[in-house]
């Protein structure tokens, strides 16, 4: 069954979507329909956190989120972190910590520490590892992904500090 055409407002922008069915995920829509590949689709339960997008300020799997619902609403991808081109901060950051493996997971991290980075400004571990708690990894072990998020935080706060890989 279709439903009537709706726009999403992503990373700044207004799509279309016309002849939407009314079953479709977000992230389905996101990656078919609109062509923004960057969210994952590996469980399609909201278990593994590959698909995390932001809907207005809240972390969601976009797996479990009905795309017509999100009308109206800010959505906010891996794409829309930084200027086309450029890294945002928390890209960076997992590049100079090594942090990336094979990348299926990354997106869906980035997406949850730019996040969490908005609030906490300078998060202690804890705090991390439960912002990032709903996105599992399985290749790096986590701590070159905590250690990326402290070079992230240092460079939101104009500090230099030295990733500890645990």
């Amino acid at each position: 069954m279709t439903v009537d055409p709706y726009v999403l407002h992503i990373n700044g922008a207004d799509h279309p979507v016309v002849d939407g069915r009314i079953d479709e995920s977000l992230l389905w829509v996101l990656r078919e329909r609109l062509e923004l590949p960057g969210s994952k689709n590996a469980c399609e339960e909201g278990e593994c956190g590959s698909c995390t997008v932001r809907l207005d300020d809240e972390i969601v799997c976009s797996c479990l989120v009905l795309a017509a619902s999100a009308a109206g609403r800010r959505i906010t991808t891996i794409e829309g972190l930084a200027a086309e081109g450029e890294l945002a901060d928390v890209q960076q950051a997992f590049i100079d910590a090594g942090a990336v493996q094979c990348g299926f997971c990354t997106p869906g991290l980035l997406v949850a520490i730019d996040r969490l980075l908005d609030d906490h400004p300078d998060p202690e571990e804890l705090t991390v590892q439960e912002a990032i708690s709903g996105n599992l990894c399985r290749c790096t072990g986590y701590g070159r992904i905590l250690a990326a998020v402290q070079l992230a935080a240092a460079a939101r706060r104009g500090s230099e500090t030295q990733a500890v890989v645990r």
